[in-house]
């Protein structure tokens, strides 16, 4: 890296360490330590504060003169990445942001999953933070109205969702609240240290309620009902998703001929599980399969890491360079309240937290099916985002911080791990029909996210041929309709879906996008290379090249050779 102080390599760093300070919950996540008894100040003033960090390290990255050619590639992912942040932030989005499941509400709540718990220190700092989630809820609080203000309002259908999510963690749901069963874990602390985690508890628990009912009370009468938000919105959300410029009607033909070129693949399979079926009777088939069954959620855990573990060390050596410190990825049932469905969580800078797999499951859901599964533990796990993100993390002889922790992008990370889950079906593991059937059901099911989340929010014409309300323009009730009548998704876990995509614009396309990307770049390297062409070479190099947008990954990967 390079010595001087101002070179690409010494800003990057250091703005990671001073948004790790402005930012205490993302510190969380990023693995940092010295920030767990600290919440982050999600008022206008603290989205100012850490804008301004922003700005700052751009105008000292753009001037800076890379010394090689790791600075050149750190100073364009610094750049398009920071860059795009600082374009959200004028808009007023970030101050804005509310949704049910990547906004500062389950950000707040999430940091608490990734606290070590193993010291009274450390069950203390738990303490103060549970203390401080009234007055970060209020600053969240003066933020979505100043964003009310200035026009800026998450649809009615966000409001309620994550008014709903709230309630839950406050315990006024079916279950106890998420706060009470936290510091129940604590063990014997001490009394003082027990009665301040009860009482951290019991605030957090109540600053929840409360916001719920502001969230229905203040926020619900502003909020519009129309969920699309508009072409120039949409615009740019995507190329934060994706670091790369979207041609909206390209992405949305490309999308339906993708859908349909998986559909006819599906079709084939299902043949062979049942002669003459359908994909929807072949699913009825797998389903009523007791050697696709698990029953309870202790044995779903332990069915995931099983199949995690076996994925790491079959896969090490053979197909992947895996150190000894991304060998440990937990596995297990996410805290009730958030959506359905799985998703990752990085390891601590140093590796003392390992990288998890979470499964947020529907309450009440104690029988789980594997062949739906197998692809998804692929995708959040080993060779999709724990090989991907850790292996970032862990070149620290290579990358800057921001490089390893902060440069995550969806259509790079998401279309890697989509395509973990084809590369798997090419190395021989998805040779039973089901779990293939599973993986291409996935597949589809991320085709339809491209064509149902580009259609509602731009709100596009289905085109003929298709099958499925021909000519109609694409509403909520309509991306509904298709995926569940159009996949083989769990219903639950469709109709989780459809908020999300409806409060999240331009990340669902990402996944298929970016793995159009990778593919493309495999295909690129291999006429190239001709026969010198190695592909476990080719993966290890790129994923030894952190996050970045695909515009940057395009450019990055063509100098592979």
């Amino acid at each position: 890296m390079a010595s001087s102080e101002q070179g690409v390599h010494r800003i990057c760093d250091r703005y990671v360490d001073d948004y790790a300070a402005a930012d205490p919950v993302q510190a969380t996540f990023l693995g940092i330590d010295g920030y767990d008894d600290r919440l982050t100040d999600y008022s206008p003033d603290g989205y100012a504060a850490r804008a301004a960090l922003a700005a700052t390290a751009l105008a000292a990255v753009e001037a800076a003169e890379p010394a090689d050619a790791g600075e050149r590639a750190a100073k364009a992912v610094f750049t398009e990445r920071v860059g795009l942040e600082r374009e959200i932030h004028a808009a007023g989005l970030d101050v804005a942001s509310l949704n049910v499941i990547a906004s500062p509400v389950q950000e707040l709540r999430m940091a608490f999953d990734l606290m070590p718990t193993d010291t009274p220190e450390q069950w203390a700092n738990i303490a103060a933070r549970l203390r401080a989630v009234p007055e970060t809820l209020a600053g969240m609080r003066r933020s979505l109205l100043a964003g009310a203000d200035a026009g800026q309002v998450a649809a009615l259908r966000q409001v309620g969702k994550v008014a709903e999510q709230c309630e839950t963690w406050a315990g006024l749901k079916d279950e106890d609240g998420f706060f009470d069963g936290l510091v129940a874990g604590a063990g014997e602390p001490g009394e003082a240290l027990r009665a301040d985690l009860g009482h951290g508890a019991r605030v957090a628990q109540e600053a929840f309620a409360e916001f719920a009912g502001f969230l229905r009370a203040e926020l619900a009468p502003r909020a519009p009902v129309k969920d699309a938000v508009g072409e120039d919105v949409y615009k740019l959300w995507s190329r934060f998703f994706i670091g790369a410029e979207l041609d909206p009607r390209e992405a949305y033909e490309w999308g339906w001929a993708e859908f349909s070129r998986i559909e006819a693949e599906m079709r084939e399979v299902a043949g062979r599980i049942k002669a003459g079926a359908t994909v929807a009777e072949a699913a009825d088939v797998l389903d009523a399969e007791p050697r696709y069954r698990v029953r309870g959620r202790a044995e779903f855990e332990a069915w995931m890491q099983n199949l995690s573990d076996e994925a790491l060390n079959s896969l090490r050596g053979k197909h992947f360079e895996i150190p000894d410190a991304l060998m440990g990825l937990e596995c297990r049932i996410a805290p009730p309240g958030g959506g359905v469905g799985a998703y990752y969580t990085a390891p601590s800078a140093d590796f003392s937290r390992p990288g998890r797999m979470w499964w947020s499951v529907p309450a009440g859901r104690e029988e789980f099916i594997t062949w739906r599964e197998v692809s998804t533990v692929y995708h959040e796990g080993v060779p999709g985002h724990h090989l991907q993100i850790a292996t970032a993390v862990y070149q620290s002889a290579s990358l800057n911080k921001y490089q390893r922790l902060m440069a995550f992008t969806s259509g790079h990370a998401e279309g890697w791990a989509l395509y973990s889950e084809r590369l798997m079906q090419d190395l021989g593991y998805l040779a039973d029909d089901g779990d293939l059937l599973g993986m291409l059901s996935e597949q589809l099911f991320r085709a339809a996210r491209v064509v149902v989340d580009l259609g509602m929010h731009l709100e596009l014409e289905i085109p003929a041929g298709t099958g499925f309300h021909e000519g109609e323009r694409w509403t909520p009730e309509l991306g509904l309709e298709f995926m569940l009548t159009r996949t083989v998704t769990d219903q639950a876990h469709v109709r989780d879906e459809i908020d999300r995509y409806l409060g999240w614009p331009g990340q669902a396309p990402a996944y298929k996008l970016g793995e159009r990307l990778w593919l493309a770049a495999r295909d690129e390297a291999r006429a190239r290379q001709g026969a010198a062409f190695d592909i476990k070479q080719l993966h290890t190099r790129a994923l030894r090249l952190g996050g970045m947008g695909l515009d940057t990954l395009r450019t990055q990967l063509a100098t592979l050779d």
